[in-house]
């Protein structure tokens, strides 16, 4: 009869399924873990450290580069750690343009989650049916910033401009044709909302399309019912936040129990699951991105009719419009010294969260009066729920392994900081 041995096995740092660099030391005993250690750091970039030598506006940038899947996110905390110390809000229109973009955000975060867990655990049509809607968001990120990932697009005081009024079209080319490129221009002939209403009203048929691919599969029910169950009370006590939590079966979400920006006049709904397993974490993703796709809808409703500043009007805090700081000294003066000084924020500590895709994402910060934080801190939703890992891993299979990383959503990014 063969011998039966334990072994010591990595898995990762260069593991397509582990997310990012994320190395797993895994005792076996044959195909069953009998204790996963997770190993992190290999992709730390010491932003909390690098912060402390930037200027708080030079920070935003910072802020896209950690959870690279929720880049507008990640900047919505920090901005409103900023206007907490400064004592500011921004304005009303700003502040519904930034819950549709978080929106937004979290749809195109859930995309990519559902896609990459689906093809981690062998499902592959499901990451090119995200992709194409990802591809039309992301359209959106570039109309309003120019960038397609790495935004920077929120500020303190509001965000850096209003929302473009007209989209960039494709042009007949080599590889499209006339009738090609008509069909793919016709969202794209009037403004941002007109391309993001016409996106909101094909989305919903996108999502049952995902769930004719998943939902009933058995193949896919086999691989994440019953896997990496966390009870309620278990959820709670790991720290876990977001779907995670959610789908133990407790409705805790920050825009519902500690309102922020204009969350409190929106209907949405906040989906739980019963099972706290990889199969109840889906599902509670699917619906939330449908919820989400109720808010932006609202939000485009609402800003439709309502023009205004999307950013405050103190110049110590923003810069002033560009045709008046060409035209006078005054307002070149602020251009200059907001730019190269940066902000003074009053001395004091405060903490900010947001509703993160992934959890609840917060930025502690502390002001002694510079330019420049005294010691920012960020709090990650990713890596209280690596922590658990071994709990959640042990006894399951190796298999089980790539199915419970991908159920926790993780983005090294945020996770090392």
């Amino acid at each position: 009869m063969a011998e039966i041995r334990n072994y010591t096995l990595n898995f990762g740092p260069q593991h397509p399924a582990a997310h990012g660099v994320l190395r797993l030391v895994l005792e076996l005993d044959g195909e069953v873990v009998e204790r996963a250690d997770p190993h992190i750091g290999l992709l730390h970039r010491g932003t909390e450290k690098l912060a402390e030598t930037r200027t708080w506006l030079q920070s935003v940038p910072y802020m896209d580069r950690l959870d690279y899947c929720s880049m507008m996110c990640n900047e919505h905390a920090y901005c409103l750690a900023v206007e907490r110390l400064l004592g500011i809000e921004a304005p009303e229109r700003a502040q519904y343009i930034r819950v549709m973009f978080d929106e937004i955000t979290r749809i195109l975060n859930h995309l990519m989650s559902i896609g990459s867990h689906a093809f981690d655990i062998g499902a592959m049509t499901m990451i090119l049916y995200t992709f194409r809607e990802r591809e039309d968001l992301m359209d959106a990120y570039e109309a309003v910033c120019g960038a397609r990932m790495h935004a920077a697009y929120y500020r303190p005081g509001g965000v850096y401009r209003d929302l473009p009024e007209t989209m960039a079209k494709y042009q007949v080319n080599r590889f499209k044709n006339e009738q090609t490129v008509k069909a793919l221009n016709a969202a794209r002939e009037g403004s941002l909302l007109d391309y993001l209403e016409d996106f909101t009203e094909r989305f919903p048929t996108c999502c049952d399309e995902y769930e004719t691919l998943l939902t009933e599969n058995r193949i896919w029910k086999q691989r994440t019912v019953g896997i990496g169950v966390v009870s309620p009370a278990r959820a709670l006590a790991l720290g876990f936040t977001g779907p995670m939590l959610r789908g133990s079966g407790i409705a805790w979400d920050l825009r519902k129990k500690q309102p922020y920006e204009v969350y409190d006049r929106l209907d949405f709904d906040i989906p739980v699951g019963k099972n706290g397993d990889c199969y109840d974490r889906y599902l509670v993703r699917m619906e939330e991105m449908r919820q989400s796709n109720r808010i932006v809808r609202q939000c485009i409703d609402w800003l439709r009719q309502n023009p205004g500043p999307v950013i405050v009007d103190n110049h110590k805090v923003a810069p002033p419009r560009r045709e008046k700081m060409k035209e006078n000294m005054e307002e070149l003066i602020h251009h200059f010294k907001l730019f190269s000084e940066g902000i003074h924020v009053p001395a004091g500590e405060v903490y900010a969260a947001i509703e993160h895709p992934k959890g609840e994402f917060g930025v502690y910060a502390i002001s002694d009066g510079a330019n420049k934080p005294y010691r920012i801190k960020l709090r990650s939703p990713g890596f209280a729920h690596l922590a658990a890992m071994d709990e959640l891993s042990r006894g399951h299979m190796i298999a089980d392994v790539v199915a419970i990383i991908g159920t926790m959503d993780l983005v090294f990014g945020d996770v090392d900081r």
